[in-house]
């Protein structure tokens, strides 16, 4: 199969879903494109604080949700099931449900006086239901933080040549928010400006490339007081910049990626569908677990109900951001699944040994996998370790995106569940709750935390199927129809509460009682969640 082909195909699809399945959804939540935003109505100037332009805003909210999930999913899917059922799962995961999910939590929190999703819950499930959800949410996020920090340090010491533009992006983004918000310079001169800045870290980075003694564990120290400085200070000064400036990093790596596929336009090499069963297990429900980020992933409404409803300046940006951003991530999933199965071989016939797509997987590098597809793909452009290179530096920079949004959310959550839902007055000191926020995600980064990330997946798809419970509730309240987040819903607990049970078998026979006890503690969430909305819904008879 031509693999250009099927990005056509692909990227239509995703278009045509936008376009049209996208506006209907608009219609559900009565857009006033007149109605003040809470990022002027609560303005504060460190968290609530209106974008200069919606593209800013959209390179934030894109940033932040496209980590390396959208890569790491497909590319450990794909060798596992095939590349069909991974390509459909991305098409119609991010129209139907992914898209939904992404835009309606924006909105609903935008309407709300951009409340997260903790608060959100409350208003329509209740107090008790809210703090199990906020603590849920606070515990996942401490672990997103941790894993990141630690996957980020790893990479700086494998690939020296991207730390000068992973931290030089810092300052430049920290002088291109200085120009657009005091200086009021022009945004679009500023721009310019800080993407020839950032090409200038590119050429030194590749030139200089740093190494430093301490290995891992001091560059994870380092990202994690990044953490705490970004996540304090105003979001106009480091969060909107960096976003901004990387999210056309990945702008380029996308087109480059498509680009050479159109020159050259391999075909695809991984077999359509390579087996039901895999030794990780079922195509269901495993696969839509593994493939969360690109098609549906509950962190995204915590970005969505967390930073971007504070920033937005209009009720008709919405659609742009939150489904649209997620369409770019469902496009970016399919340069992923394309990068290793048109760009690797399958087997050892007639290839050098490190283009073999099942061996490289086995070392347990999904990262360092989808690099060395993607140097293959754009070998035509600029050679295949060059494309390594960029592939690795694009990724990179996203992590940290999502490293330092994750943070400043985590603390929303930590000041909304302990400060003002239990009333411990220290949590509503912003510089307190971060610091609780950075020691639990070090504690955790500096010990064991591949212990616990086995069930983390299913976790993350855990927090979609509830978000869709409760914008179902939200839109039930508004005598509209539910049935468009409803029955993803209702698809995501099923899906998601049969991968815990998998995993939990498997942990029993491991007897590793701690996922096991995870895992038991997420199903039960779930229930109570399931139980309070069905009751909910049993006095209105409005249900379409």
């Amino acid at each position: 199969m031509n693999s250009l082909v099927v990005a056509i195909i692909g990227i239509v699809a995703l278009i045509i879903g936008y376009r049209f399945y996208g506006a209907i959804i608009e219609k559900l939540f009565d857009i006033d494109k007149s109605k003040e935003t809470p990022a002027t109505a609560n303005y504060d100037g460190v968290d609530y604080v209106p974008a200069k332009h919606w593209t800013i805003l959209f390179g934030h909210h894109f940033s932040s949700i496209a980590g390396a999930g959208p890569i790491i999913g497909p590319v450990l899917a794909c060798v596992y099931w095939g590349w069909l059922p991974s390509l459909l799962w991305i098409v119609l995961g991010t129209i139907f449900i992914g898209g939904v999910h992404d835009f309606s939590s924006l909105i609903v929190s935008i309407k709300n006086g951009g409340k997260s999703i903790g608060d959100i819950t409350q208003s329509v499930m209740g107090r008790k239901t809210k703090i199990i959800f906020s603590l849920f949410l606070f515990l996942a996020l401490i672990l997103v933080i941790a894993v990141f920090a630690a996957t980020t340090a790893q990479t700086l010491i494998g690939e020296p040549k991207v730390v000068i533009p992973t931290f030089g992006l810092i300052l430049v983004a920290v002088l291109i928010g200085f120009l657009i918000y005091v200086l009021k310079f022009n945004y679009v001169l500023s721009t310019i400006f800080g993407l020839i800045l950032l090409a200038g870290l590119l050429f030194l980075g590749n030139s200089f490339p740093i190494v430093v003694g301490g290995g891992t564990r001091l560059w994870m120290a380092i990202l994690l007081i990044y953490c705490f400085i970004a996540s304090i200070i105003p979001v106009n000064i480091l969060l909107q910049p960096r976003d901004y400036l990387s999210a056309y990093l990945l702008v380029f790596g996308l087109i480059f990626g498509y680009l050479g596929l159109i020159i050259s336009h391999p075909k695809i090499n991984v077999p359509v569908f390579t087996s039901w069963n895999s030794n990780i297990g079922n195509l269901w429900p495993m696969m839509f677990v593994f493939i969360a980020c690109g098609a549906v992933s509950g962190f995204h409404t915590l970005v969505s109900s967390g930073t971007s409803s504070k920033q937005i300046t209009s009720e008709g940006d919405a659609k742009k951001i939150g489904y649209g951003a997620m369409v770019i991530e469902g496009i970016l999933a399919i340069l992923a699944l394309l990068s290793v199965s048109a760009g690797l071989f399958w087997t050892g016939a007639n290839c050098a040994p490190n283009l073999i797509y099942p061996e490289l997987i086995k070392s347990g590098d999904s990262i360092g996998t989808f690099a060395t597809g993607y140097g293959e793909i754009t070998r035509c452009l600029f050679g295949s370790a060059a494309g390594k290179f960029i592939a690795i530096l694009i990724l990179n920079a996203f992590v940290m995106t999502t490293l330092d949004t994750a943070s400043r959310i985590t603390r929303y959550i930590a000041v909304e569940l302990f400060g003002e839902g239990l009333n411990i007055k220290l949590f509503r000191n912003k510089y307190f709750s971060t610091s609780v926020v950075i020691i639990l995600a070090g504690l955790l980064a500096f010990g064991d935390w591949k212990k616990i990330w086995p069930i983390f997946g299913a976790s993350n798809q855990l927090i979609a199927a509830i978000v869709l419970v409760v914008i179902s509730l939200v839109l039930l309240s508004k005598k509209k129809p539910t049935g468009y987040t409803f029955y993803p819903a209702i698809f995501m607990l099923v899906t998601t509460i049969a991968a815990i049970v998998y995993q939990m078998m498997q942990f029993l026979s491991k007897r590793n009682y701690l996922l096991v006890t995870i895992g038991v503690v997420l199903i039960i969430l779930a229930v109570i969640i399931v139980v309070e909305a069905l009751t909910i819904y049993k006095k209105n008879k409005n249900v379409k």
